[in-house]
C-alpha cells in the first residue's frame, strides 16, 4: 500500500526543522515514494526548489503550507496560534495559496512603522471565500482540536461545520503517533470524523530525516549526534534556550523522523484506511509550475504606436541627442556622414536583435526609471557590467558610455545565438536608490513590485558558537574553536579542519588536549546543522516588477517593518518568470554628486557655469601626472587601495585606456599570472608589444590588442581574436568565451578544433592557430568584462579630475561620506594636508552644516554631524537659530538655540570639539589666528554654567511676560561677561577632541615628540607602512587607542595622526607587552592631595581613572597632570605584509618612550648659563639620587627577551638610508647628564660624576624643561 507524507516541514520553516530538500527527496526516492508533500509554517520559501527536486526524481510534488488561521489579524489569533495544512489541488489552488499567504503578510496592522501582529494570519473569511482548488487538513494544532481534546468531543460537529461548508469533500482530518498524548486525540478524530463524514489521513509531523540509532548509548560514546539531537539544538538556537534548561519547551519527540512507507503502514496497521487516504489525497493534487518563461509588465506607449515602432523611435531620437553632444553641428567635418552611418548601422543591428528576441519592453522599463532618476536628482552610474556595450542602451540614457568609442561589443551583453534575458545592473546613489524603487512601485502598482528574499545559513564559524551556547559549553571554548576556523568566505567545517593544524590537533581521535571531548561534541553537532537555513534577509539590489501582482508568481513576505520581498529567492523568482532589475547602491556616486554640488556652489560665486561631468576632457595631462602617475589616488573611485597606487606609480598612465585596463587587471588572477608586469613593461618599452606572444604572433591580432600592448586583458578581446583569426561570429565567439570560463575538457577540445579549422580556412597556419588558442585559453579565465571596466574607468578618471582641480570641494564630499568611520577620517585628513595643503578646521556653530563644508579653496570645515553627543535635532536647532544672524558669544548662543535639544552634554561636546573657536576674533582678539583659536575653550567651559543659567532665566521671563511688562531686557541677562583667562593645555584640548570627534584635529599627542621619535624609528608615519619582507621589521611610533582581545589574537589600534592601523599580536606576546600597551589613566602625585576628598567614593581610583571618574576632576587645567590621558605612546616593532592592496601588521615587540630613550640615547645634554645658580639648584632635585626611578622601571640585568631582528630599510627625503642610534646598555633606569656651561663669550663642558644621572621619563623631562628653555635640553 502506497503512503504519501503530508506533514513535512523543511529547513525553510526556519524554526523547527532540519530537513534539507535534496536529502528529503533522495530519501523518498530510495523508498520508492511516488508523491511527497511539503507544508512549511507560514511560508512557501522552498516551493520551487522542492518542485524541481521532486520532478527530477520522478516524484509528484504536493505543494502546500501550514498556515495560521484566525477570525481576524489580531493578537488573539496570534496567541491562539491555530493552524491548518493547505495543499493546492491545481494551478488555481496554487495561485490562491500564493495570494492568501501574501495578504496574510501585507495586511498586518502597523503602528509607528512596525507591525503590531508579528505572525501572518489568514482570516477564515478570506480562506473560505478564496479556497477554490485548495485542500484543507485539520490537525491537532487546528481550532477544532480543542473540542476533541476536551470533555465534550461530541460537539465537534459545530466548529467543523463552517469548514465543511467551505471545503466540502476537500476537507480532511489528520492523525499522528509521535507523542503519547496522540492516542486519545486520534480516537476522537476517528469517531467524530466518521460521524461527520470527513476522511482521515495519517502523517508523521516530520522534522528530521533519520531515526535515533538503536544503540544510542554507543552513539553518544562516539560523540555522534543524532538527527533528533541536532533538531533540538536547532530549536534552541531559534528560541534562545539551552538543551539542558529544565524550563525549555519540549514539543518534539524522537519519533518525528521521515519514516518509510513500510514503517508508516506498520504504525497504522490497525487503521490502514488512513494510509490509503494519503494516496487518494495526493492523486487529487496536480500542480504544474511553468518554469523558465519570463513575463514583463506592459510598458505604456502612445496609442498610435506599437511597442516595436515606439522602441525604434525613442532609440533613434536618443541617438541623435547623444551625437549632437558628441559631435556638435558646428564642429562636424567631411567625415561626418561616415561617422553617422557607423552609429546608425550599429543601432539598426542591435534593434533587430532586441526585437527578434522580444526584449523591447525590458529596455523601455529600464529607460523609464533611469530617466526619472536623472530628472529627479538621483545620480546614476555610467554603466555596470556588459550592458555598457549596447548602443541602444546608450541612446536610451540607460548607460553613459559610447560603446563605439571604447570598442565595446553588444554580443557580450546580448548574444543572438543564445537566448537569455538581458540584465542591466544599475548603480544609483545610495541616498536616492529607495526613491527610484518607490517611483517604480508607484508607476506599476505596489502589489506588482517587491524586492527579493535571501536566506542566511548557519555558516561554519557561527554554527560552532550557536551549538556551544545551546550545549552549555564555555564561551571561551566556543570562541577558541570559532577563531581557529579561517575567515575564507563559504568555508566548510571539513575544509577548516583540513586547513588549520591546531583544529585538527584539537579534534583528532586520541587527542590529549583537555578540551578534546567538549570540542568534539560541539563539532559533531555543528556539522549536522552547518548550512541549514537560519534566517531571511533582503537582496542588496534585486527588484521585481510583475505584470499584475507579485503574488501571481511568488508569495510575498514582509518583515516587521512592512517591507515586501518575494518568498522565492533570486534563482527561483527568475525560474517562475519574474524579471529581476538590479538597483544597486554605489556610495561613490553619492560622493561625486556631493562634490559636484560643492563645486557648483563655488563656481556660482565666481559667476561660472555649473560643471558637466560628461564634458570633462579625458586627456588632461595634469590629472594624469599629478594624481594618477603619482599614485595620489586616495578617495579616487577604484584606484584608492595601496596596491593599486603602487601599480599606478609603475604604470604611469597617460590615457584613459590605461586607466580602464588597470581597473580590469587589478585582480588576484592577473596579478598572480604576471599579466600586470607584462602590461607595464610593454607600455614602457622594456618588453616589445607582441600580438599576442613573442613566439607566435599574427598581424591580424594587432588591432584588437593594440590598446593593451598585446596583453589579453578583456573578455571582448578573446571574442575578437576568435572572430578575426578563425571567422567566428561574435555570438559564437561569446559562446567560446563562456566555454573557456567553464574549462570543460571535452568542450574545449571541440572548440579548439573549430578554432583551428576556422583559422586554416582563412589561410592561417594550423599550428600557429593552435598555439594562439592555447594561449587565449590560458588567459581567458583572467579576462575581464571591458564594458564594465570602461564604465568604471571613466568614473575613476572623473573623480581624479575633480580631486585635482577642486580638492577642497571633492575632499569635503569624501569626508562627509565617511563621517561614521573615524579611522578613515584620520587617513583622509592626513591626505588633505600632505597632498593638497588643505586644512580641516574644527566645526563651527556659525558656518558648519551637518556635513563637511568648504570655507575656501584651502580650508574645509568639519561637519557638526560627526560630533558625538550632538544629534540631528540639536544641529537643526543650531542651523535654524543662526539664520537670523551669526552667534556672537556663548551667552548669545544659549539664548537663541532650543536648550531642550541642545542640552548641557551637547554644549560641552560643542566646546570640546571646537565649535565656538571662530568666536575668538570677537571675544578674544589676541587668539584670532586659526592656530590660536582653540585657546578660548577653557574660558568657554568655565563660562558655560552661567550662560545656561542666564538663558534659562531669559526663557522663564519670556514665558511670564516680564520682558513685555517692563519693555526692556536687563543687560545682565543678555550681554556676555569677559571670557575668563583659562587656557587648556595641549593634552586636555586633544582629549576633548578625541572624546567628541573620535580623533585629534588641532594637533596630536605625538606632536611634541616628532623630532625625538626619528631617533627610535625607521618608518616616519603609519601611513607609510609597507611590506617589510622576510625577517625584516618596521619600527614606528604610535598612540595606542584601542586594544581588542579575540581569544588567540589581540588587535591593537595605533594612531599617529597620519593613519590608524590595526596591529595583530598573539596572546603570549601580548601578555608580555600588556603593561606597555594597556596603561591606566592616573593622577600625578602633585594632584593626589587636591583630590583626596574623592577617596570616599569607592569607584574613584586615582591611579586607574575611567570616563566617569575622570569627570570628577572638574578643574580641566589639572588634566595636564594626568598620566596617559590620551593613551600610551609606544615604539612598535612590526612585521608587515601586503596582500591585494591591504596592509597586515603583526607586533613583534614594543617599548615605551622611556624605554626607547634608555635603549637608544647615550646622554641628556644640558646647557646652563654659568651665572644661573638658581637653575642649577632646581636641577639637583630631579637627578637620580633625589628622584630615583621606581624598581619596576629599571631594566633587568640582561635583556634576553629582546629578539635580534633586522630593521626594514627606510629612506629619508634625500634618499639616504635611515638608521637608528646604536643602543647604550644601561641598567639603572637612568641616562648620564652632560652639563655645559656658557656665558657671553664661550661654552664648555663640565666634568660631572655618576651622581649626574636622571630617569628620562616624561615627568622628569617636563620638570627639566620647566627649569630651562627647551632648546637647552638635548636628547643625544
Amino acid at each position: 500500500m502506497a503512503f504519501v507524507h503530508l506533514g513535512v516541514h523543511s529547513e525553510f520553516a526556519i524554526v523547527d526543522s532540519i530537513v534539507r530538500i535534496k536529502e528529503l527527496v533522495k530519501k523518498a526516492s530510495q523508498d520508492g515514494q511516488t508523491a511527497l508533500g511539503l507544508a512549511d509554517v507560514n511560508n512557501m520559501f522552498a516551493v520551487v526548489k522542492f518542485y524541481k527536486a521532486c520532478t527530477a526524481a520522478g516524484i509528484k510534488p504536493i505543494i502546500g503550507v501550514e498556515a495560521t488561521i484566525g477570525e481576524e489579524i489580531d493578537r488573539l489569533a496570534e496567541e491562539n496560534n491555530h493552524s491548518v495544512i493547505l495543499y493546492a489541488m491545481n494551478n488555481d489552488g496554487y495561485k490562491n495559496l500564493l495570494r492568501l499567504l501574501s495578504d496574510a503578510y501585507t495586511n498586518r496592522p502597523m503602528q509607528d512603522g512596525t507591525v503590531t501582529v508579528h505572525t501572518p494570519i489568514i482570516t477564515k473569511e478570506a480562506l473560505f471565500a478564496n479556497n477554490d482548488g485548495i485542500i484543507a487538513i485539520l490537525t491537532d494544532r487546528s481550532e477544532t482540536a480543542a473540542i476533541l481534546k476536551g470533555n465534550h468531543p461530541e460537539m465537534f460537529a459545530t466548529p467543523v461545520k463552517p469548514w465543511q461548508d467551505a471545503f466540502g469533500d476537500r476537507l480532511y482530518l489528520s492523525i499522528k503517533r509521535t507523542h503519547e498524548s496522540d492516542n486519545a486525540y486520534n480516537r476522537e478524530v476517528i469517531i467524530q470524523g466518521s460521524k461527520a463524514g470527513i476522511p482521515i489521513i495519517a502523517h508523521n509531523d516530520v522534522r528530521f530525516i533519520n531515526p535515533v540509532p538503536q544503540d544510542a548509548r554507543q552513539a553518544k560514546e562516539n560523540n555522534a549526534s543524532s538527527d533528533f539531537d541536532a533538531h533540538e539544538a536547532r530549536v534552541c538556537i531559534a528560541t534562545g534556550y539551552t538543551l539542558e534548561d529544565p524550563n525549555r519547551p519540549r514539543n518534539y519527540t524522537e519519533a518525528q523522523y521521515f519514516r518509510s512507507q513500510a514503517e508508516m503502514e506498520e504504525l497504522f496497521s490497525d487503521i490502514p484506511q488512513v494510509i490509503e487516504n494519503t494516496n487518494l489525497l495526493a492523486s487529487r493534487c496536480n500542480v504544474t509550475l511553468t518554469l523558465g518563461i519570463n513575463v514583463l509588465p506592459d510598458f505604456p506607449i502612445p496609442e498610435d504606436d506599437t511597442i516595436e515602432s515606439f522602441f525604434k523611435k525613442v532609440s533613434l531620437d536618443g541617438l541623435h541627442q547623444r551625437l549632437a553632444k558628441l559631435y556638435p553641428e558646428d564642429k562636424r567635418g567631411d567625415d561626418w556622414d561616415a561617422i553617422y552611418q557607423s552609429y546608425k548601422d550599429r543601432l539598426d543591428y542591435e534593434l533587430g536583435i532586441i526585437l527578434k528576441m522580444g526584449f523591447p519592453g525590458y529596455f523601455l522599463i529600464v529607460m523609464d526609471f533611469i530617466r526619472w532618476a536623472k530628472a529627479n536628482g538621483v545620480p546614476v552610474g555610467p554603466g555596470r557590467g556588459s550592458g555598457a556595450g549596447s548602443l541602444v542602451a546608450y541612446s536610451l540614457n540607460i548607460t553613459d558610455l559610447d560603446p563605439l568609442e571604447y570598442d565595446l561589443l553588444f554580443e557580450r551583453f546580448l548574444n543572438p545565438e543564445r537566448v537569455s534575458m538581458p540584465d542591466f545592473d544599475i548603480d544609483f546613489c545610495i541616498e536616492g536608490r529607495d526613491r527610484v524603487i518607490d517611483y517604480v512601485a508607484r508607476t506599476y502598482g505596489r502589489q506588482a513590485v517587491s524586492q527579493i528574499i535571501t536566506f542566511g545559513t548557519m555558516a561554519a564559524r557561527a554554527v560552532v558558537r550557536d551549538v556551544a551556547r545551546v550545549q552549555g559549553k564555555s564561551y571561551g571554548l566556543a570562541d577558541k574553536i570559532s577563531k581557529l576556523i579561517p575567515k575564507t568566505p563559504g568555508i566548510s567545517l571539513d575544509e577548516a579542519r583540513s586547513e588549520e593544524p591546531l583544529l585538527e590537533e584539537l579534534l583528532k581521535e586520541g587527542s590529549t588536549h583537555p578540551d578534546h571531548q567538549a570540542a568534539t561534541e560541539i563539532w559533531e553537532m555543528a556539522k549536522k546543522l552547518e548550512g541549514i537555513t537560519r534566517n531571511v534577509g533582503k537582496h542588496a539590489g534585486g527588484v521585481l516588477i510583475a505584470p499584475n501582482r507579485i503574488s501571481d508568481f511568488s508569495a510575498v513576505y514582509c518583515d516587521d517593518k512592512g517591507h515586501p520581498v518575494s518568498q522565492f529567492d533570486k534563482d527561483d523568482v527568475e525560474a517562475v518568470g519574474l524579471v529581476k532589475f538590479d538597483f544597486l547602491g554605489l556610495r561613490n556616486l553619492t560622493v561625486i554628486q556631493a562634490a559636484v554640488d560643492n563645486i557648483n556652489i563655488t563656481r556660482a560665486k565666481l559667476g561660472q557655469e555649473p560643471i558637466d561631468l560628461e564634458k570633462l576632457p579625458l586627456d588632461d595631462s595634469d590629472v594624469y601626472q599629478s594624481v594618477l602617475q603619482s599614485g595620489n589616488t586616495t578617495a579616487v573611485f577604484q584606484l584608492e587601495s595601496s596596491g593599486m597606487k603602487k601599480y599606478l606609480k609603475q604604470l604611469k598612465p597617460t590615457n584613459i585606456e590605461d586607466v580602464i585596463a588597470m581597473c580590469a587587471l587589478y585582480r588576484p588572477g592577473p596579478l598572480e599570472s604576471g599579466m600586470v608586469t607584462d602590461f607595464i613593461d610593454r607600455k614602457h618599452g622594456i618588453q616589445e608589444p607582441a600580438y599576442p606572444h613573442p613566439d607566435f604572433q599574427h598581424e591580424w591580432l594587432e588591432p584588437p590588442l593594440k590598446a593593451t600592448y598585446g596583453v589579453i586583458v578583456y573578455q571582448e578581446q578573446v571574442m575578437q581574436i576568435a572572430q578575426v583569426l578563425s571567422g567566428y561570429t561574435l555570438g559564437g565567439a561569446d559562446m567560446l568565451r563562456r566555454a573557456m570560463g567553464k574549462k570543460k575538457p571535452e568542450e574545449m577540445a571541440k572548440q579548439r578544433s573549430i578554432f583551428v579549422e576556422g583559422a586554416i580556412g582563412q589561410g592561417v597556419s594550423g599550428d600557429l592557430a593552435g598555439q594562439i588558442f592555447d594561449l587565449v585559453e590560458k588567459f581567458a579565465g583572467y579576462g575581464f568584462n571591458k564594458s564594465h571596466s570602461a564604465a568604471y574607468g571613466v568614473l575613476a578618471y572623473q573623480t581624479a579630475y575633480l580631486k585635482y582641480y577642486y580638492p577642497a570641494e571633492f575632499m569635503a564630499a569624501v569626508l562627509s561620506s565617511e563621517m561614521d568611520d573615524t579611522d578613515t577620517i584620520v587617513f583622509l585628513i592626513s591626505d588633505c594636508k600632505e597632498n593638497f595643503d588643505l586644512s580641516v578646521i574644527p566645526p563651527s556653530v556659525n558656518h558648519s552644516d551637518w556635513h563637511f563644508v568648504v570655507q575656501d579653496e584651502k580650508t574645509i570645515i568639519y561637519g557638526l554631524g560627526a560630533i558625538k553627543g550632538v544629534g540631528e535635532d540639536a544641529v537643526a536647532s543650531i542651523v535654524k537659530a543662526r539664520k537670523e544672524s551669526k552667534f556672537k558669544d556663548l551667552y548669545d548662543f544659549c539664548n537663541r538655540v532650543d536648550i531642550k535639544k541642545v542640552g548641557k552634554r551637547a554644549l560641552e561636546a560643542l566646546i570640546c570639539a571646537g565649535c565656538f573657536d571662530d568666536l575668538a576674533a570677537q571675544i578674544k582678539p589676541e587668539f584670532a589666528k586659526q592656530e590660536l583659536r582653540h585657546h578660548i575653550r577653557g574660558g568657554l567651559w568655565a563660562q558655560l554654567p552661567a550662560a545656561m543659567q542666564v538663558a534659562e532665566q531669559n526663557r522663564q521671563n519670556a514665558l511670564a511676560g516680564t520682558f513685555d511688562l517692563f519693555g526692556e531686557v536687563d543687560d545682565g541677562l543678555s550681554v556676555a561677561p569677559e571670557l575668563p583667562d583659562i587656557v587648556w593645555g595641549d593634552q586636555t584640548r586633544l582629549k576633548g577632541e578625541k572624546d567628541t570627534l573620535g580623533l585629534y584635529l588641532t594637533g596630536h599627542p605625538l606632536d611634541k615628540y616628532r623630532d625625538e621619535l626619528k631617533k627610535y624609528t625607521n618608518v616616519s608615519h603609519l601611513s607609510e607602512l609597507s611590506d617589510t619582507g622576510y625577517n625584516k621589521f618596521a619600527r614606528v611610533a604610535g598612540l595606542v587607542i584601542d586594544v581588542a582581545n579575540f581569544g588567540n589574537r589581540v588587535a591593537i589600534t595605533l594612531d599617529d595622526g597620519s593613519a590608524r592601523v590595526e596591529v595583530s599580536c598573539f596572546t603570549d606576546k601580548f601578555s608580555r607587552l600588556q603593561p606597555i600597551l594597556e596603561t591606566n589613566i592616573a593622577l600625578s602625585d602633585r594632584l593626589l592631595d587636591k583630590y583626596a576628598h574623592l577617596s570616599s567614593d569607592k569607584n574613584f581610583k586615582p591611579k586607574d581613572l575611567n570616563a566617569q571618574t575622570l569627570r570628577k576632576i572638574e578643574d580641566k587645567t589639572d588634566w595636564e597632570y594626568i598620566s596617559n590621558l590620551n593613551g600610551a605612546i609606544i615604539i612598535a616593532t612590526l612585521s608587515v605584509r601586503e596582500n591585494d592592496g591591504r596592509v597586515f601588521a603583526r607586533m613583534q615587540n614594543a617599548m615605551t618612550l622611556t624605554q626607547a630613550r634608555l635603549k637608544h640615547l647615550s646622554a641628556v645634554n644640558i646647557k646652563l648659563n654659568a651665572h644661573d645658580m638658581e637653575a642649577l639648584s632646581r636641577l639637583i632635585p630631579i637627578l637620580k639620587e633625589n628622584t630615583p626611578p621606581a624598581a619596576n622601571l629599571i631594566p633587568p640585568p640582561a635583556d634576553d627577551d629582546e629578539e635580534e631582528i633586522e630593521d626594514a630599510v627606510a629612506y629619508d627625503q634625500e634618499g639616504n638610508i635611515i638608521t637608528t642610534t646604536a643602543p647604550t646598555i644601561l641598567r639603572d633606569g637612568c641616562l648620564p647628564v652632560s652639563l655645559f656651561l656658557y656665558d657671553e663669550c664661550s661654552i664648555s663642558r663640565v666634568s660631572v660624576n655618576d651622581r649626574f644621572r636622571l630617569h628620562p621619563s616624561d615627568d622628569v623631562l617636563d620638570e627639566l624643561r620647566a627649569i630651562l628653555p627647551s632648546q637647552n635640553v638635548l636628547l643625544r
